[in-house]
């Protein structure tokens, strides 16, 4: 889903472009005052644990990598330039940084007063 402006006739770069890297509905929608963006890293082969969070969270690998999984689903790699989401509420079994290690962006939206917060889940 990319759209570009070419420069003109016979131009074949486009100096512009807009490409979606990640569209998700946030639910149930959260009402929100603002949004706190974080630059996390993670030491070489250190897992996050299986963990929750209070809100929904956005994020984008800057450097490194690490294996995701939201339970019930498949462990996927996030390398540089990808972006995930953790929905609020959702079991996190891994966001476990590889042997290089991982710094990402994590996007917080937040209701008015709010902070973020991540807990264990009960069953841990």
């Amino acid at each position: 889903m990319e759209h570009q402006t070419p420069l003109g006739p016979g131009d074949a770069q486009a100096p512009m472009s807009r490409e979606i890297l990640l569209d998700e509905v946030v639910d149930p929608v959260k009402a929100t005052a603002r949004i706190q963006i974080r630059r996390i890293r993670i030491a070489p082969g250190h897992p996050a644990g299986r963990h929750i969070h209070n809100g929904p969270v956005f994020g984008s690998i800057e450097s490194g990598s690490a294996v995701y999984q939201i339970a019930g689903q498949e462990p996927s790699v996030l390398r540089p330039g990808d972006v995930f989401h953790e929905p609020g509420g959702a079991v996190i079994e891994k966001f476990d940084a590889t042997e290089e290690g991982v710094t990402f962006l994590g996007y917080f939206p937040l209701a008015a007063g709010e902070e973020p917060a991540i807990e264990p889940p009960a069953d841990s």
